[in-house]
């Protein structure tokens, strides 16, 4: 990891701590990140909590306090010390620890990855009007909530709701006002009725379309939601679930599974690090910067889903778990065609296939697991 590469990533972390208001402060345009001098700890220093400071108006040695644990958990970080004034003294991990820790992470705790407890002192209570886009955006929301360990109670403003919302899996705790604060929700109206949505679009199409447009803006409820194509967000985050269930059937008639522990080291990057000489060396290194590019943006963004978690209940706002499970299954699709995790043809199943299985079922979990929160299926076959 070059000095230009931590920088982005010290930046990211700074971007997670802003958007989750845990820092307030503009995030700045570069992070100068340096060699430790001799007689320094770690492998990298970084001044951003001093250069920090005063914009969030705390002392730098707090702000690295809220940096540390979000910068040690950026992908590639071994570990984060704070020395001086507040600067973060940064040691790399091996990209072996940092890729196979994120996997198992992912395998380990399934469709409730990004799931935590970093809301459970709060006790909400929700108000939205009797219209079908405020109903399923509150009702989301309280997902998102519950997911972090938030307390959340759901009230209507009507006496009565629209009976076709249980059929969008929509509930109401109660109709009315009821006692103690109260916060609104409040998204632009989809303009048509839950029973004329389901007729049109169905349950999942109609929830995409209400939940994938950030709520100030007008809901996209058009016929293009049913397109069995690229231009459709939804059929796009779908196929590449399906795609993945897909792939393990494949990899099980084949006679193998995904192995976590390998993908980092040479595994990853085929078996042409095998054979002897120059030639072999050059393949090797075509083989592994073929597989960190394409690799990398799909890592970046299974880190990242924590924290877009975390970020959609803060904000309550699904569309940011929209458009990051779109990202995902786009980046998913680019590795997928760079680095296909079966083999073809006469090819052997090797332990590059393993190790690329194991991350093309890491993205598959993160896709069925945020499609959940928005109340989605994420079929099997599609």
């Amino acid at each position: 990891m070059t000095p230009a590469d931590l920088s982005r990533t010290v930046l990211h972390a700074v971007r997670r701590a802003v958007d989750e208001d845990a820092l307030r402060a503009p995030v700045p345009a570069r992070v100068r990140v340096e060699r430790t001098r001799p007689g320094g700890t770690g492998d990298y220093a970084c001044a951003v909590a001093l250069q920090l400071a005063g914009p969030a108006a705390l002392p730098a040695l707090e702000v690295a306090r809220i940096l540390r644990e979000r910068v040690a958990a950026e992908p590639g970080i071994g570990r984060v010390e704070i020395t001086g004034p507040g600067f973060l003294s940064l040691t790399l991990d091996a990209p072996a620890d940092r890729h196979r820790a994120l996997l198992d992470a992912v395998r380990r705790q399934g469709p409730a990855y990004g799931h935590g407890d970093a809301l459970r002192a709060e006790v909400l209570q929700f108000q939205h009007a009797s219209e079908v886009r405020a109903a399923v955006t509150a009702q989301t929301v309280r997902r998102l909530l519950a997911a972090q360990g938030a307390r959340v109670r759901i009230s209507c403003r009507a006496a009565a709701s629209d009976p076709d919302w249980a059929r969008l899996g929509v509930t109401v705790d109660a109709h009315g006002t009821a006692p103690g604060p109260l916060a609104e929700i409040r998204p632009v109206p989809a303009g048509a009725t839950a029973g004329e949505l389901l007729q049109r679009l169905g349950p999942d199409a109609a929830r995409w379309g209400l939940l994938r447009t950030a709520g100030h803006d007008r809901a996209d409820l058009g016929p293009g939601l049913l397109v069995q194509g690229e231009a459709n967000t939804l059929f796009r985050v779908r196929y590449a679930h399906a795609r993945v269930r897909a792939l393990t059937r494949g990899a099980g008639l084949l006679g193998f599974a995904a192995e976590p522990a390998e993908p980092a080291g040479t595994a990853a990057y085929g078996d042409a690090s095998a054979v002897d000489g120059p030639a072999g060396t050059a393949a090797y290194g075509a083989g592994r910067a073929s597989y960190d590019s394409a690799a990398r943006p799909l890592l970046d963004l299974l880190a990242d889903h924590p924290g877009v978690l975390l970020a959609a209940a803060r904000h309550r706002a699904p569309d940011r778990l929209a458009r990051h499970l779109e990202a995902v299954a786009h980046a998913f699709s680019d590795f997928h065609d760079a680095c296909p995790p079966l083999p073809s043809g006469d090819e052997k199943p090797s332990a590059a296939h393993r190790s690329r299985l194991a991350l093309a079922e890491a993205a598959g979990t993160v896709l069925a697991g945020g499609l959940s929160l928005l109340g989605i299926d994420a079929p099997e076959h599609l």
